[in-house]
């Protein structure tokens, strides 16, 4: 689960920010350099900090200077404001859903990835289909005995291939392990847990110290260090993103908005006093922009447009 950041956290963000600003614009000598590295490895808040910095520095890596100060800030202001506005922003909770720990090392360096607003199908070593969703990375791991699919981040849709070898097929986050048992499944993992959805046939999944619970096809459930949460029926929601939709049933506006975001640059929240309005309705992924104006009309709601990369529901008076 994710937690808001303390003081500590928020006031090592700031200091990362000014040294992310700092070592990025400009060629710094061996000195500050030197100072850098005694600052990242004297507390692990700040080695925690840089890495929430490169994460939040990746997100807006398609966006040229200017219009990410633009965007952020407001023009006029430099780069190295910008980042430290960001780091502002990040100190107060306002990207909680990037998550204050995070594997953006691993996912940068994983076998497969997607960008933002991108999906991607791809043909496993075995023969089995893997579809990627927006913001996504795999690590692949299959050998003699067994195949596996590190999940380090966004969700994948899974249609298993058989085996000669009858090896097992697992995919597995920080939170456990799916065992597929020859099935077209669904899994996903975010600052809030992991989750599981079987459309065929059936899967294992086996988290903390708790024994494999099976779910059959038409099932989902949770996941983490505490074990695999309560059963639950699949809905319309599940797999519509392979459709390229988005499907709320009830739900709360903020939760929408954080799934929505997952598709498009820059930043999208909400005014909180609409953040618990219950939305029901399918709003397309391949056009954000779109499924905003859906959002709008539907609803009794006014998007904000500060920028294309700034965007925030508030209530419509």
């Amino acid at each position: 689960m994710s937690h808001a950041p303390s003081a500590l956290q928020r006031q090592a963000v700031r200091e990362a920010a000014r040294w992310y600003a700092r070592l990025s614009m400009q060629a710094a000598s061996a000195e500050e350099q030197a100072r850098w590295q005694c600052w990242y490895d004297s507390d692990p808040l700040h080695r925690e900090a840089w890495q929430r910095m490169q994460a939040v520095s990746e997100r807006f890596a398609g966006l040229p200077g200017r219009l990410a100060a633009s965007t952020l800030l407001g023009a006029g202001q430099t780069r190295r404001q910008v980042l430290y506005g960001l780091a502002v922003l990040l100190g107060g909770g306002v990207l909680g859903g990037l998550g204050w720990r995070s594997d953006t090392r691993q996912a940068w360096t994983a076998d497969y990835r997607t960008g933002v607003g991108e999906q991607r199908a791809v043909r496993l070593a075995d023969g089995s289909q893997m579809l990627m969703d927006t913001d996504t990375a795999v690590d692949q791991r299959f050998d003699g005995q067994q195949r596996r699919l590190l999940l380090r981040r966004g969700q994948v849709l899974i249609s298993t291939a058989g085996d000669v070898s009858a090896r097992p097929f697992r995919v597995e986050t920080r939170d456990g392990r799916v065992l597929a048992l020859g099935t077209r499944f669904l899994v996903s993992v975010n600052d809030h847990g992991s989750e599981v959805a079987v459309l065929e046939k059936a899967v294992e999944v086996s988290a903390g110290d708790m024994r494999a619970v099976r779910l059959e096809a038409g099932q989902r459930a949770a996941f983490g260090p505490q074990g695999v949460g309560p059963l639950r029926a699949n809905d319309a929601s599940v797999a519509a993103w392979a459709q390229g939709s988005l499907v709320a049933i009830d739900t709360p506006l903020a939760q929408l908005l954080e799934q929505l975001a997952r598709y498009r640059p820059g930043l999208l929240g909400c005014d909180p006093a609409v953040a618990r309005m219950k939305i029901s309705g399918a709003f397309p992924i391949t056009d954000t922009d779109l499924a905003l104006t859906a959002l709008e009309s539907a609803f009794p709601l006014k998007v904000q447009r500060r920028t294309r990369y700034w965007v925030t529901v508030v209530p419509n008076r």
